[in-house]
This record gives structure tokens, C-alpha cells and sequence, in this order.
């Protein structure tokens, strides 16, 4: 005969926690299945005005490509590309388009819209007019047209200056702009040729952190002027506060208010999602994001967490296809081979598990969003709790149900004594093939069939 865990509270004492808990939550703070948090959060007197939505765009697939030590395949980019549609991205950057042929480009243009005629796919790193044939010719909805911060400064990050120099050749002789208008003025004219050629444009203003305000809306000026779709704040050094993202976004909106401004926020501080969340509160049209926040340096913000903070702090709606965010996870860190860390938001590995001790793990029995504000099964995670050195006993009673087993009171002591005697000897914790191991020599029986139970 099977026997039944002991019971800790009657049925009308969990009726009555439950009922104290629901006491404290509002509508829309609290979903179950979804999240809870505080309803202080959804207050515009509290956290200020909010937009009904926020439109992202995955730069991902162009951003691994400058991880130090990656190497993926055409091949890999183009399954991740299907990935990011499927997930629900508005938006998505691709890898650059140098060296890739035009049939190449085309089915992968083509692949997207085969999903979603209406999924807006973009080209990034446009610097010259022959940057521009291929994702014309390919069919992407729009290109980005990057604008360097500076004036002779600029010069740093010219590719021909480099190559010029290497070959023993005077890069003097390139004819590069002498100073911050003459490189307005070029990428003006890529602006005006790239719409000519019935292609969108982001113009990207990048190191937006070393512009004035005045510098900025002077270089706005020009590019709207010259057809320019978006303006985009970039901020590689993540060196912008949430506030000063804000005000920028603000200032911009304000005076170029039929031009979408899109932002690039980075990692540096730990305040990417913040600033997006900032840039949201004014105005901004779209964020750019990475799953596992993939890029060089401290990284972007992440798409996995910016959803999750969105929709659930602030119920902002993203169209992000949030049941997919876990397996995209895990599929970047197999194209990159770089692994997040194991308690990383909404999609680390154990960012649900909160230890072994009972009062902790039989709390998700009675409600699963206490200690997690978000539901695992939201994000497509699930929860896989351990046994610790501070496990007690139900929870080592519902692990081994987990696990097939048919525990009863004498087992379960028998052998949570013998696990951690073992992971003290160890220095680690086991597998759960070790505590099966452990917990049939302790007399425990394969269940006789499947068993309700949480692990």
C-alpha cells in the first residue's frame, strides 16, 4: 500500500493562506500562471506614464559577431534567424552581408516573410554606397546607416584608414571628411541614395553619449532632412544613464516628431533594461535587444528580461512569444558556446530554485508565484529543485516521486540522512541518478504507477 504524505495544514487552513495571500494582490499585478508583483508598479503616480506597448528589435545574430572567440556557420545563423521569427520578434537585425552571396541573402529574406510578410527585417553596417546593392537587391525592409560621433576623431573607426596603413599607403590620400559635418553630410547622402533605392532607413548615432544636445538635434536635422526613417540612439559604451537615455529620447521625439527613435542600450552598469524602460516612459518607438544580451563588452540589454519586465512590471505589451524565451536561450548559448550565468533573469538554469529547505519548496504547492514573481512556465523554464545539505524531509518525499519512487516515512529518513552524509563526503550535490541510487538502498520501491507530486 502506498502511503500518503504527511499533511501539514488542513484543507480549510490552505483555503484560508490562500485567501490571506489574494488579499494583497491587484488585477494585472497578479496573473495567475504569469507573474505577481506589486501593484505599485502598474501606479503612473508611482512609476510614471507607461506606453500601451513597446516594439523590439533582436540584433542577436549581428551582435555574436563581435564576441570574442565565436565562430558560427552561415548555415547556424540562418536556423537562429527562423528561431527569433518564430519567438515573435517585430524586429530583427541580421548578420552583415559582406562576403554573402545574393541567393544566399534572398532565402533568408524570403524565409522570414514566409512566416510574417509583415516581420520588418533590416541590414546593419552600411558605412559606403556599395554597402548598399546587396540588401537592396535581396529585398530587406531597411538598412542601417551608422554616423560617427565625432569629427577627425571619426577616423579611428574607418576601415580604409587601417587597410591604407597596412599596405604601406598614405590613408590621407582616402579623402575622408575633415570634420563632424563633412560625416553628417556623407552618411546624408547614403540616407538619400538607400531611399532611392525604395530601402528604410535607421540612422544610428553612434557614441550618442559624447553628443551635446545640440550636436544631437543638428545631426538630426540633416538626416531627416536627407529621408531618414528612424533616428537611432546608440550608447556602445553604456555610459548613459536611465534618465540622461530618457532625456535624450525625449528631446528628440519633441522636435522630430514624425521620425521613429529607436535605442541601443548596453550593459555596462547592469541598467540596459532600465534605460529601455526610461526611453519607453518617453516615447521611444523601438528597442534594440540580444537574446542572453549577446554582444561585445558588458552586452545589450536582454530580450528574455526586457519582455519580462515590460509585460510583467509594468504591463507593457511586447508580442514577444514569451513560452519560447527559455528554449532561445538555450539555443544561443549552443551557437555561441558563451553560457549565461546559472541564476541569470527570467532564463538561467536555476533562477526558480530557491534551495531545498521544506518551507521553501512546499510553498509551491500551495502558490507557485510567493517567492518567483514570475511563473517559471511563463518564460518555457521549469523548476527542478535540488536536495541540499539543508533539504528536508518533504522536500526529499516529493523528489522522489520525481524520480519514480514510492516513498514513505521510514525511507525518506533513512535515506535524506544517507544524501547528504554522501554530499558532505562529496563537497557537492548530487545527481539526481546519485539520489536515486541512494534512495532505493534505502528501501524505497519504484512507485507502482505515476504519483502527483512536485520535485
Amino acid at each position: 500500500m502506498t502511503e500518503r504524505k504527511p499533511q501539514v495544514f488542513t484543507e480549510t487552513e490552505l483555503r484560508e493562506i490562500k485567501e490571506d495571500i489574494d488579499r494583497a494582490r491587484r488585477p494585472g499585478a497578479y496573473e495567475s500562471g504569469r507573474w505577481s508583483v506589486s501593484p505599485l508598479n502598474r501606479d503612473p503616480e508611482v512609476a510614471g506614464r507607461m506606453p500601451t506597448s513597446v516594439r523590439f528589435r533582436d540584433i542577436t545574430l549581428r551582435a555574436i559577431e563581435a564576441l570574442p572567440g565565436v565562430v558560427v556557420s552561415t548555415r547556424a545563423k540562418s536556423e537562429y534567424l527562423r528561431q527569433l521569427v518564430e519567438a515573435g520578434v517585430p524586429e530583427i537585425v541580421t548578420a552583415g552581408v559582406r562576403d554573402r552571396g545574393d541567393d544566399e541573402l534572398r532565402r533568408d529574406i524570403e524565409m522570414v516573410k514566409s512566416i510574417d510578410p509583415d516581420r520588418r527585417v533590416t541590414c546593419p553596417l552600411v558605412f559606403s554606397a556599395r554597402d548598399l546593392a546587396a540588401p537592396a537587391r535581396a529585398g530587406y525592409d531597411a538598412v542601417q546607416i551608422w554616423v560617427p560621433p565625432w569629427g577627425t576623431a571619426s577616423r579611428l573607426y574607418e576601415a580604409g584608414v587601417h587597410a591604407a596603413a597596412w599596405r604601406g599607403d598614405d590613408w590621407r590620400d582616402l579623402g575622408l571628411p575633415s570634420d563632424r559635418a563633412g560625416f553628417v553630410a556623407r552618411a546624408a547622402d547614403l540616407v538619400t541614395r538607400a531611399r532611392d533605392l525604395g530601402l528604410e532607413v535607421t540612422a544610428p548615432l553612434l557614441m550618442v553619449s559624447f553628443l551635446s544636445i545640440e550636436e544631437l538635434l543638428e545631426t538630426c536635422s540633416v538626416l531627416v532632412h536627407a529621408g531618414a526613417n528612424e533616428i537611432g540612439l546608440f550608447d556602445g559604451p553604456g555610459a548613459m544613464s536611465p534618465e540622461a537615455y530618457g532625456h535624450l529620447v525625449a528631446q528628440t521625439k519633441a522636435h522630430f516628431p514624425d521620425v521613429r527613435v529607436g535605442i541601443h542600450p548596453h550593459n555596462t552598469f547592469g541598467l540596459a533594461v532600465a534605460a529601455a524602460i526610461a526611453a519607453a516612459r518617453n516615447g521611444v518607438d523601438v528597442v534594440e535587444v540580444s537574446v542572453n544580451g549577446y554582444c561585445g563588452g558588458p552586452g545589450n540589454a536582454d530580450l528574455s528580461v526586457a519582455t519580462a519586465a515590460f509585460e510583467a512590471l509594468y504591463g507593457v505589451e511586447t508580442g514577444i512569444r514569451p513560452e519560447r524565451l527559455k528554449a532561445l536561450a538555450q539555443a544561443g548559448e549552443r551557437l555561441t558556446g558563451y553560457r549565461t550565468a546559472y541564476n541569470h533573469p527570467v532564463t538561467g538554469d536555476r533562477v526558480y530554485n530557491w534551495g531545498g529547505m521544506d518551507f521553501i519548496t512546499q510553498e509551491l504547492g500551495i502558490d507557485d508565484l510567493l517567492h518567483n514573481a514570475i511563473a517559471p512556465g511563463w518564460s518555457g523554464s521549469t523548476v527542478d529543485i535540488p536536495i541540499t545539505e539543508v533539504s528536508g524531509p518533504f522536500t526529499l518525499w516529493d523528489k522522489m516521486i520525481r524520480l519514480g519512487l514510492a516513498p514513505t516515512h521510514q525511507t525518506v529518513e533513512t535515506a535524506l540522512g544517507m544524501i547528504k552524509s554522501e554530499i558532505e563526503k562529496q563537497g557537492s550535490l548530487l545527481t539526481d541518478a546519485q539520489v536515486k541510487d541512494l534512495c532505493r538502498a534505502a528501501g524505497a520501491p519504484t512507485a507502482p504507477m505515476p504519483a502527483e507530486g512536485h520535485a
